[in-house]
């Protein structure tokens, strides 16, 4: 999944591709990359990050949402919280809506997802962009974080959501501190309970600066490729990314081995 943020303040990437041709022309290098899925945003969801007006975030993602759609053979998401976002993007051609508050920041979300057939990303976030880095606290953060997207899902299945069109996300550096973060990377496989695909982004994010003596964003490629790799060895099937080329070699190379250790289990 091709990270495209249409957005000023984004972490990475704010202001790159906030005009049209330099949207599509990012969409051209994600796709040309091998991207399977871009996914296009809005509204930042970086700590700290202000909440953007509902016409504003879909005056930004609808007409980008709709020249990829027709123009590209690849699957378009829109990350977005807000319901009226998410029906302007799926009329726009978006087939997934990908979301950090799960559906429950929308009232109606699960129902019209539910009728509209479209993919699901539910994502696991303590509090809210603005505060959720201040002071994260969980009893335990892997067991905390399990059980929540298991109810989330289990909400969306009961509200007609199709269970093959949800994905999970246990939400990466949203709400957690570098331990929070290493332990769920570390137990990844215990996510595979929910029986759902697992999707994990890690790119550029401020854990792999943690990790690495303070890297700036810039400098957080590798960081972020050997995370990357660690998550497809223990059940991530998405990988959120800027850097599709690089992060795609290394599922293709780690996919090679893991295939390879099932072939001898196997004989």
């Amino acid at each position: 999944m091709g990270i495209l943020n249409v957005t000023p303040d984004s972490f990475s990437d704010g202001g790159r591709h906030v005009h049209l041709d330099a949207a599509l022309a990012r969409a051209d290098e994600l796709v040309a990359a091998g991207a399977a899925i871009v996914d296009i945003g809005g509204e930042s969801t970086r700590p700290g990050a202000a909440e953007v007006p509902v016409q504003q975030e879909i005056d930004r993602v609808a007409p980008v949402i709709e020249r990829v759609a027709a123009g590209f053979d690849v699957a378009v998401s829109v990350d977005t919280s807000k319901l009226a976002v998410m029906q302007a993007a799926v009329a726009a051609g978006a087939c997934i809506v990908n979301d950090v508050r799960a559906l429950r920041g929308a009232p109606g979300a699960r129902a019209w997802a539910a009728s509209a057939g479209v993919g699901i990303c539910l994502m696991h976030m303590q509090g809210e962009p603005r505060t959720m880095q201040l002071h994260p606290e969980y009893q335990d953060v892997v067991t905390d974080v399990l059980e929540f997207l298991r109810g989330e899902r289990d909400a969306c299945v009961a509200a007609g959501i199709d269970p093959a069109a949800i994905v999970v996300d246990p939400g990466i550096g949203f709400g957690k501190t570098l331990a929070h973060n290493m332990a769920l990377l570390n137990q990844l496989p215990r996510f595979a309970s929910l029986a759902t695909a697992l999707l994990v982004g890690v790119s550029r994010k401020s854990l792999i600066g943690q990790l690495l003596g303070g890297r700036g964003v810039e400098e957080r490629l590798y960081g972020g490729l050997g995370l990357a790799a660690v998550a497809v060895t223990r059940g991530a099937r998405i990988v959120r990314t800027h850097d599709v080329g690089p992060t795609l070699d290394v599922i293709r190379t780690v996919a090679a081995v893991l295939a390879g250790d099932r072939e001898e289990r196997e004989r």
